[in-house]
This record gives C-alpha cells, structure tokens and sequence, in this order.
C-alpha cells in the first residue's frame, strides 16, 4: 500500500487523520424520545467504526424549527449535548475524531413536527418533497409529502443564524473534534443559495451575493465562535432533486468557495449525486473549486469504489473520500478495504429507526485462519 494515497494521514483543521476514508454522514433514526436525545446505542455504533479516518455524525439539528424527520438528534439542548458526550468519548477512546454535523431542514418538514405550523424557507414556494415521520398510533414510519412553506421575517434569519451559533458551541462542549454545516441536498442553506427556492428581494434574495449572505452569516457565526480550524461545510452543486435544479448554482458555490477559503475553514465536502443515471461532476468544476480552496482540504462523498477513490485522491481533486452504506454493514472497512476483505451487506428495513438490528449488530471481518 506504499503508493496509495487511501490509507495514507491527513492534516484537516487543527488534527491529523490516520487515513482518508470518511465515514459521511448518514441519518439512522435512533435517538431517544422525547427529546431527540443521543443514546449509549448511538455510543456503541459509532465507537464501532472509530477506524475510519473521520466520522461525520447523522444531521443533528440545531433548534426545535429545524427537525424534519422522526427519531432525529439534536444539538440545542442540555441533554442532548449530554447525550453526545458519551458518542464522543465512546469514539475518542477507540482513536478515532469525531464531527458534528449541523442541520436545519428549512422547508423539508411537515406540521406535525412543529404543532400543526408550517415548516419555514427562504420563501413560500411550493415543491416535491417528502419527509419520514413516525405515527406512534399506527406503530409504523411513513412518508409525508412537505407542504409550501412560509416565508421567514429578517428577524427570524438572525435567530436561526445565532442557533447554528449556539449548537457549535454546544458541540464543543460535548466534545466534537469540529463542526460541519449541513448546506446541501436542499435543506435551509442550500435552499437560500438556488434561485428555485430563494425568490425573496430584500438582502437576502436575488442576486448571487445576497443569496450568498445567509451562508456567509452561519459560517462568520461559528468561525467567531469556535474557530476556522474546526468548521467545515457540506455543499451539492450537482444535486437537483426537491425542486433545487437552479441554473446559477455552479457559479454561486465557486463564490461561496471564495468566501469559504477567506475564512479559513478546514474543508469543503462535496456531496456527490450516488444513482445511477445521476449529473456528474464535472472535471472543470472540481479544477476550479480546488483553485478557489487552495488551502483547506476538501472531501467527497458519492457512489465511490476502492479504486475510484484513490484515483481521485491521486488526481489532486480530494483529499478524503467518503463511503456511506458500506460503514453501515462494515463497521471495519477500513481494514476490509485494506485487504480486500469482502463487504456484507446492509439491511434495507433497519435503515431508519429501530434498535440493535441492522444497526450496531454487524460484525466485524474474521480473516481464515
């Protein structure tokens, strides 16, 4: 493995990783209710794959407002912040860095989540979506259309901007190794970023530098509170489901990427379309981005093999590369990937919600001996 780059260190922010395999982040619903609280099963799931070479958790939310999905953690309150503590600790143990993704859904909600109000968004535009809720009377999960969201007051803005705030400090309470802002797959910053679903004309709508400021506001919040060294961001320039297929995206991320290497955060993950009949990224994006980002690192995640990730890696266009449903099954893929171990598989049915099964139950590789 002398000449490749997957199994190799990596400095991000203010720490070194052992390898450049990311666990990306992947919501599995398991949560303790009321509350949204993280669990010791949350604890023993993640320890588990503490050999990757960075965690992302599951999308945590940072206020009340912010939930879109049943069984979801959140990063507001005093027990929840307990609750992530013992993840934290349970990960360090094992030598592994842990972070925490930061999530506001915006419009990817439903009333039932928020006592019959409507969710909020940049702007009240109707779209297809749909969100995974738990009817505790039927015993059962199902899917809910989003209805077209209200439009949020400038007061309003400023108050989710000062919750992201407050949920990056509680995560360094908590003990995360650093922060990632949820700005894609077209929850709230993503949504203020796409003039599909930013049709607002005050500051924080119209042109490409006002649909720019929202970013701009959550990110100068945490970097003044935690520091550069330990924020990343997560971004999906390629991705147009949920009514975000924006024709000036491209252009609008490359300026966010400017602003976001000014700050000095640690990395920009990419969050890269995965089925197969997918927009894919292209060769020229990636030159520009990694030009416009020169000094922070910079992640991908999508539909990536062994091989495909370290040829992205040698090619300069990543620095790590994130496998999603393989951690699910593998809690030791690292080494299975190191030594062409075969991979098991997950299982469908234990993907959201639930308990053991499908979820902290997989094993890790025994070798023949």
């Amino acid at each position: 493995m002398s000449d490749t780059l997957l199994f190799t260190p990596l400095s991000v922010g203010n720490f070194t990783v052992n390898n450049r395999i990311l666990m990306p982040p992947m919501t599995r619903c398991r949560s303790a209710q009321p509350g949204d609280i993280p669990t010791d099963l949350m604890a023993t799931y993640y320890a588990q794959r503490a050999s990757a070479g960075l965690i992302i958790t599951e999308a945590t939310q940072i206020s009340p407002q912010g939930k879109g999905y049943s069984f979801t953690p959140g990063i507001y309150s005093t027990e929840q912040t307990e609750g992530w503590k013992k993840v934290t600790a349970a990960v360090h143990a094992n030598n592994g860095k842990i972070i925490n993704q930061l999530w506001h859904v915006g419009r990817m909600s439903h009333p039932v989540f928020h006592n019959g109000e409507l969710p909020v968004a940049p702007s009240a535009v109707p779209f297809q979506g749909q969100i995974w809720f738990y009817d505790e009377a039927k015993h059962s999960g199902e899917k809910l259309d989003c209805p077209t969201p209200r439009a949020l007051t400038q007061n309003e803005i400023k108050q989710i901007v000062e919750d992201y705030r407050h949920a990056a400090a509680n995560a360094m309470a908590a003990g995360f190794d650093a922060v990632e802002i949820h700005g894609a797959n077209g929850y709230l910053i993503d949504q203020f970023l796409r003039t599909t679903s930013n049709q607002r004309t005050d500051e924080y709508g119209g042109s490409q530098e006002n649909r720019l400021r929202f970013l701009q506001e959550v990110v100068t919040a945490i970097v003044n509170e935690i520091g550069a060294e330990r924020v990343g961001i997560r971004l999906a320039p390629f991705i147009t489901a949920r009514g975000m297929n924006c024709p000036e995206i491209l252009e609008t991320i490359q300026k966010a990427a400017q602003f976001l290497q000014a700050q000095g955060i640690a990395y920009i993950h990419l969050a890269e379309a995965d089925w197969d009949d997918a927009p894919q990224v292209t060769e020229e994006f990636r030159i520009r981005l990694r030009n416009n980002f020169k000094k922070g690192a910079i992640f991908v995640t999508g539909k990536y093999t062994k091989d495909a990730a370290e040829a992205i890696l040698q090619q300069g266009y990543a620095d790590m590369v994130g496998f999603g449903r393989p951690f699910i099954a593998n809690p030791d893929l690292p080494a299975r990937l190191a030594n062409n171990w075969p991979l098991a598989q997950l299982i469908p049915d234990a993907l959201f919600g639930g308990n053991e099964r499908g979820y902290s139950d997989f094993p890790a590789y025994q070798p023949q001996t």
